[in-house]
């Protein structure tokens, strides 16, 4: 197996600094990892991006197409029945396929958030027949869901190719 001294070293890129208010500090945070996972996935090999590296069977394409509908569910208020089937990238789908709809997914999401002068108020919902979550809430949600998965990530691309750093 390569070694990251071999291969693929990176070097880290530094947490963001950030605007002084509490939405620029949250949308920062969660951008750097947004950019960071996608980062992570792109460049990486097929078929090992979608071949499992541990026993649950998670693989790194698995994890961004996840992160695409956990934004898509939170942000943009779709429906998601079958969270599990969501680890799993379609078998057509390439890596950069995955990176572009996740990048796209992001861009819709900081529009919706773009509208949103209240952290503590709720996000725009298109189903009525759910509560919204605060717009605090869902950021937190999701900076806290994008960066376990990115950590999960930086391990599976270490695995794959010896590539490390973000």
């Amino acid at each position: 197996m390569p070694t990251a001294s071999r291969r693929g070293r990176r070097s880290d890129t530094p947490p963001p600094r950030t605007g002084g208010s509490e939405a620029e500090t949250l949308r920062g945070f969660l951008d750097y990892l947004r950019t960071s996972i996608a980062a992570k996935v792109e460049g990486a090999p097929e078929p090992q991006v979608r071949t499992a590296q541990v026993p649950s069977g998670t693989n790194l394409l698995g994890l961004l197409e996840h992160l695409t509908h956990v934004e898509r569910s939170t942000f943009l208020g779709e429906a998601v029945t079958d969270w599990p089937s969501t680890f799993r990238a379609a078998p057509g789908d390439g890596v950069a396929d995955v990176v572009t709809r996740y990048r796209e997914t992001v861009e819709r999401a900081n529009r919706v958030l773009d509208g949103c002068a209240d952290l503590g108020g709720p996000l725009p919902r298109p189903r009525p027949d759910r509560p919204a979550p605060s717009v605090r809430r869902a950021l937190v949600h999701m900076i806290e869901e994008t960066g376990r998965h990115a950590g999960h990530a930086d391990i599976l691309r270490e695995l794959i190719d010896g590539t490390t750093g973000r």
